[in-house]
């Protein structure tokens, strides 16, 4: 997908701010939902950090019927897109539209050449025969997945941009600000393709990707202090603000 597509999606001009909202149970993930709502999110992620699929599911049906315009895309922890994608797609044939899926790993292998990419191929398998068609960014020389050396980062970013829509990266954990060089070596590597960043953006630092990130998923920057659960608007607020601003005068 191209970077204007994929800024088209979600109507910015700037980078789009999809909060991710790490669930613990219905109502706290209809709350925050409701406040990024309020707060002119253009959309956002559900992730089950703390428990299995089966009892995610449900309350990815729930918040789709309480917010059934919402863009609302998920990520279940762990799980690879071969995995994911038979979920969403039987979700789907159920009524609960899933929007997009954020792998924490989409399998690219910088050790393999890019029609020997085994592992990503079956997941695009599983992509096209679950008859879902959402938004797919996986997570590529990502946080706490196996290590990939920097001098790989350019080769396996150019390869990601063969099996997803958008590409992902991250800082090397949770919370943790990438390497302005890493985001700059991704860009030259996949040119005008989309980008996500999955970690460590604030309303701090922002400024310092919006050039070359197309998505921020955010959730530590944007909580409440010492908070892993819940948003905190004032920052929320912030951070659409300067997106906006930023895309306005781009």
């Amino acid at each position: 997908m191209k970077r204007d597509d994929f800024r088209k999606l979600f109507k910015s001009v700037g980078p789009a701010v999809l909060p991710v909202i790490h669930v613990t149970d219905t109502d706290q993930a209809t709350r925050n939902v409701r406040v990024l709502v309020e707060e002119g999110a253009p959309g956002c992620f559900l992730i089950n950090h703390d428990f299995g699929v089966e009892r995610f599911l449900p309350i990815i049906a729930h918040v789709r019927a309480r917010f059934p315009a919402l863009w609302m895309g998920v990520n279940f922890l762990a799980v690879t897109g071969r995995d994911a994608f038979p979920v969403l797609g039987k979700l789907a044939a159920e009524g609960v539209a899933v929007d997009g899926y954020w792998a924490d790993d989409a399998r690219i292998d910088e050790r393999r050449s890019g029609d020997d990419q085994v592992e990503a191929q079956e997941i695009d398998a599983a992509l096209a025969a679950s008859g879902w068609d959402g938004l797919y960014t996986g997570g590529t020389c990502f946080k706490k997945q196996r290590e990939v050396a920097p001098e790989h980062y350019e080769y396996s970013a150019r390869l990601a941009t063969g099996f997803m829509d958008a590409v992902c990266t991250s800082g090397v954990a949770t919370g943790k600000a990438v390497d302005l060089s890493k985001i700059e070596t991704f860009r030259r590597a996949i040119g005008d393709e989309a980008m996500t960043l999955a970690s460590g953006i604030t309303p701090e630092n922002a400024h310092l990707y919006m050039a070359d990130v197309d998505g921020f998923m955010v959730a530590t920057g944007i909580n409440r202090d010492g908070d892993f659960y819940n948003i905190e608007p004032a920052k929320l607020a912030r951070l659409l603000k300067l997106t906006r601003t930023y895309g306005a005068q781009s």
